[in-house]
């Protein structure tokens, strides 16, 4: 059985329609034929089966897919991948593919955290994309992987450069800034003080910031009185 009629056969098994609805309400720029409505712990299941096969190369090089969960599942078996420039190597031929912040998202190889240094350059890269979700991931990578000990200004000033239209683009940022606030206080507050991020981005980070358990209630009430009107 070829790798692509096993995940089209195993993928409608597990079909779950109100599942599938329910997704799509989440995911607005795609429609609901492009949902077949897999839950993803089943989906994670299944990639990590399908990850064993010799012909898995032929579906990841099979590009784009039509559904969703096929998304999902590429999402995940980069994701599993142990050999850093393999998966650089995938996540780079995927990236101009991924077209919803889910699958986005769930992008995340565990590899990157061994090859930190390496990973910077790529990252500097997609950051610059015309991509949107391109740019979302990288944004994710600095938040993931490049705050708390591993924190330098010169990462929070990429992602406070950036200027977009692009809502998924600004509320990665938004969620950056939140995350750095809670992970690197002291250090990040200039950013918000000193109103280095475009408005809606600004107010964002903050509201994030405000329901974060992670940020003490002092903290909560300064930075609410850091608002922009």
């Amino acid at each position: 059985m070829s790798v692509f009629t096993d995940i089209n056969d195993r993928l409608f098994e597990l079909r779950d329609e109100k599942y599938a609805e329910f997704q799509q309400k989440l995911t607005p720029t795609l429609t609901r034929e492009d949902f077949v409505g897999v839950r993803t712990p089943q989906l994670r299941k299944l990639a990590k089966d399908l990850s064993r096969r010799e012909d898995i190369a032929d579906f990841l090089s099979a590009l784009p897919h039509k559904y969703f969960d096929e998304n999902q599942l590429h999402s995940f078996i980069i994701s599993l991948q142990k050999d850093f420039d393999d998966c650089i190597a995938l996540t780079e031929q995927f990236l101009p593919y991924v077209n919803n912040w889910a699958t986005c998202d769930q992008l995340s190889p565990k590899i990157f955290a061994k090859h930190r240094t390496s990973l910077l350059p790529y990252i500097d890269r997609w950051l610059t994309s015309e991509h949107t979700y391109t740019v979302r991931f990288a944004v994710g990578m600095l938040m993931q992987h490049f705050l708390g000990e591993g924190f330098r200004t010169e990462y929070a000033d990429r992602v406070a450069q950036i200027r977009s239209e692009e809502y998924y683009i600004n509320m990665m940022r938004a969620w950056y800034f939140a995350t750095a606030l809670a992970k690197n206080y002291d250090t990040v507050l200039p950013y918000i003080e000193e109103k280095q991020l475009d408005k809606w981005t600004h107010n964002k980070a903050i509201q994030k910031s405000v329901e974060s358990c992670r940020i003490t209630d002092e903290q909560k009430s300064f930075l609410k009185s850091l608002r922009i009107k």
